[in-house]
């Protein structure tokens, strides 16, 4: 049965017995402006002091305009390139810029209070945004801002440097006026638990807030479309948008109302058991053992098909069985397999990137085309969800997009897998860590591979080298205390040491990890200071060459996995 959702009221207004009642406005408050100057780098380095000569404005790469700062770190130079803001004393200042490149910092010194610096350690080859605040002291009219690289890394490029706040008196970049409403809001991509609203974008907007009867749900930046979740089915909503840039908000759009669809049937997907053990099928013969899936071993709670195929829409995936290679496996008697796997209580999920994917997802289409295609697959062959396996870097903000987009249409029972490099999860500022956070509501598990990695960070500071009970641990230990809840943590080794270059362990190093991080026990040099009994399992590449060496990983670590407490 449908019910309306509450209106959301428009306006300066309140509700009252006898109508709408206005509500008297306060002293306006001064906007905040761009107190920093040629931040957009159009004048070239004007108004900018680089070290060393490290600087120049150059016309590509660049965000917006026609110029952007190319910074590049020597030996012993990391690159600064600063100026010299006026500011109010006892003021909150905003310090943002957009950033590409390895290992970018953005930073303000002299603030009177405490000095702020913040980085990321890579960009994946597209723009993104860093962000600080900062607040002056009781006499401080005068702040230092700035951004560099590393020593000895790539050159790095900046664009749109800003600092927002109080106005100091000095020279500034001229301010943006509020933003107009936007138009064109509708409703689409209608599931039982979700609605995704699309508009059109305002001229100056630098985000927009989505608003779901009458109370802001959502803020949304480099898109125009936004999928809202964990709505009750058969139910309509209210929504409606409004841009907001540096001056402020602006007005909201037009109401636009939305409906879920109906339905209470039965979950399409089992759950994912509490402890599980996941592994990559693949989709082609490479010297190990070429399998259907129904040969897989029934050890196996998650399986990722590898891999999706990127086609020519940006963002949009395909999947073609190869057929041929797999000795005239057909695609009906692959999808009887994904159903019979499924019946069985396993989760069959599509994996996308691998070492030689070239899917990208860098705007909001792309995102929506991922999206759109990942849900066409997992209708038309089963899947229960996707795994991401990109290890070419990936855009959080639309990555982001595109898997909140797909949640919206295969609700609650959707599986969601992810594969990082070690070097992806070493610190929660990169892009692979970013979007696991962000959906961490959504996600199953992130199974990093702790191989082809040489030697990494852990938790405790120290530099562990693969091959070892402590590098399994001490890297696992930078998830579970950096916001991933430890039934989202697996561990990603290869099945034998012909399915990866190197990193290869054996089952009893894995099983002797797991007894570490769950009870404590089995440990190397590196101890937890707790332990995390929900931690979710385990992961291999591949079931192929496990199946290659008789199924000996599958067979030891899996029941280790399944008798986690």
């Amino acid at each position: 049965m449908n019910r309306i959702r509450s209106l959301a009221l428009l306006g300066a207004a309140t509700l009252t017995a006898g109508g709408l009642t206005a509500l008297t406005a306060g002293p306006a408050q001064a906007a905040d402006v761009n107190v920093a100057r040629n931040g957009g780098f159009e004048s070239g380095l004007a108004d900018w002091s680089c070290s060393n000569g490290s600087g120049a404005s150059v016309s590509s790469p660049v965000h917006t305009g026609a110029g952007a700062l190319k910074a590049t770190p020597a030996g012993s130079d990391n690159a600064r390139c600063s100026q010299t803001v006026t500011v109010k004393p006892n003021s909150t200042y905003t310090l943002s810029a957009q950033v590409q490149g390895s290992y970018v910092y953005l930073g303000a010194t002299g603030t009177g209070t405490q000095d702020v610096s913040t980085w990321t350690p890579g960009t994946g080859g597209g723009w993104q945004k860093l962000s600080t605040t900062f607040t002056t002291g009781p006499a401080t009219t005068r702040v230092t801002v700035h951004t560099h690289g590393w020593y000895g890394q790539p050159a790095y490029f900046a664009d749109e440097f800003s600092v927002f706040g109080p106005d100091g008196g000095g020279p500034t970049d001229p301010g943006p006026g509020l933003p107009g409403a936007p138009s064109g809001a509708a409703v689409s991509g209608q599931s039982q638990s979700g609605l995704t609203l699309s508009w059109n974008a305002v001229a100056g907007a630098a985000g927009y807030h989505v608003y779901q009867d009458g109370v802001r749900v959502q803020t949304v930046t480099g898109a125009t479309r936004a999928a809202v979740t964990g709505l009750a089915a058969g139910t309509s909503y209210s929504f409606q948008v409004s841009a907001y840039n540096a001056a402020g908000e602006g007005p909201k759009s037009a109401p636009v109302t939305g409906t879920t669809t109906g339905g209470g049937g039965p979950n399409p997907n089992p759950s994912v058991p509490r402890h599980a053990l996941t592994g990559y099928w693949q989709n082609f013969d490479n010297g190990a053992t070429v399998q259907r899936l129904s040969d897989v071993s029934a050890q196996y709670d998650i399986i990722a098909v590898s891999f999706a195929d990127a086609t020519a829409t940006p963002g949009a995936i395909a999947f073609h069985l190869d057929s041929a290679g797999l000795g005239g496996y057909t695609v009906a008697q692959f999808k009887a397999d994904v159903a019979a796997k499924k019946a069985a209580g396993k989760s069959v999920v599509l994996s996308i990137g691998g070492e030689k994917g070239t899917i990208s997802v860098n705007d909001s289409a792309s995102a929506a085309n991922l999206a759109d295609s990942a849900w066409a697959l997992m209708q038309e062959y089963g899947f229960s969800g996707i795994d991401i396996d990109l290890e070419n870097g990936l855009n959080p903000t639309y990555m982001t997009q595109a898997l909140r987009a797909l949640s919206a249409k295969a609700g609650p029972s959707l599986v969601l897998t992810m594969a990082p490099q070690t070097i992806d999860m070493q610190s929660t500022q990169g892009g692979y860590f970013k979007t696991a956070l962000a959906v961490k509501d959504i996600l199953t598990v992130v199974n990093m591979q702790y191989y082809n990695s040489g030697a990494m960070n852990g938790c405790d500071g120290k530099v562990y080298s693969q091959g070892s009970v402590d590098f399994l641990t001490a890297l696992a230990c930078i998830q579970l205390e950096g916001g991933l809840d430890p039934s989202q943590v697996g561990i990603g080794v290869p099945a034998s040491p012909s399915g990866a270059g190197s990193g290869y362990v054996s089952p009893t190093v894995v099983n002797n990890a797991l007894d570490c991080l769950a009870r404590g026990t089995n440990c190397g040099s590196f101890k937890p200071s707790k332990t995390y009994p929900s931690l979710r399992g385990a992961m291999t590449w591949s079931t192929n060459w496990d199946a290659k060496v008789g199924g000996a990983w599958s067979n030891a670590v899996g029941p280790k996995v399944h008798g986690l407490p």
